[in-house]
C-alpha cells in the first residue's frame, strides 16, 4: 500500500473544502477551484485534512489515488498562496523590465523581446 497515499493532505489557514459527490470544491483568498474524483475513490474531509481512500489494491486504483491527491494538493497550494515562478539572469547585457502588462527582455538579441502578460498574472523586476 502507498505510504503517501495513507497521509491526509493538510488544509492551509483559511481554506474552505467541500466534497459533492465526485467533484472537490476548495475556496480561499486566492479564488475557487474545482477537481473531480475518479470512480473507485472516497474522499473524506475532517480537521485534519482530505484524505483520499481507494476500494482496492489494484494498480489503477493506486493510479488514481496518486493523480487525485496531487490534484487537491496543487488545487490547495493554488487558492491559498497562488503559484510563484523565481527567473533568475546572469550574465552580461541580460536585462528585464516591466511596464504595465508587459515584460520588456533583452536576451542577447538585436531587438527586445515584449511579452504581453495575461490576465490575473504579475511581474516584478528586483535589480
Amino acid at each position: 500500500m502507498s505510504r503517501l497515499g495513507k497521509v491526509p493532505v493538510a488544509l492551509p489557514a483559511g481554506v474552505k473544502v467541500v466534497c459533492n459527490g465526485d467533484v472537490i470544491e476548495a475556496q480561499g483568498p486566492k479564488g475557487k477551484l474545482v477537481v473531480s474524483t475518479q470512480p473507485g475513490l472516497t474522499v473524506t474531509i475532517d480537521e485534519q485534512g482530505v484524505l483520499i481512500a481507494r476500494s482496492d489494491d489494484s494498480r489503477d486504483q493506486r493510479a488514481k489515488q496518486g493523480l487525485v491527491r496531487s490534484l487537491v494538493t496543487n488545487m490547495l497550494t493554488g487558492v491559498s498562496d497562488g503559484w510563484t515562478r523565481t527567473l533568475e539572469m546572469t550574465g552580461v547585457g541580460y536585462r528585464a523590465d516591466v511596464k504595465k502588462q508587459e515584460v520588456h527582455l533583452q536576451l542577447g538579441y538585436s531587438h527586445p523581446i515584449v511579452y504581453t502578460l495575461p490576465d490575473g498574472i504579475d511581474a516584478k523586476v528586483d535589480n
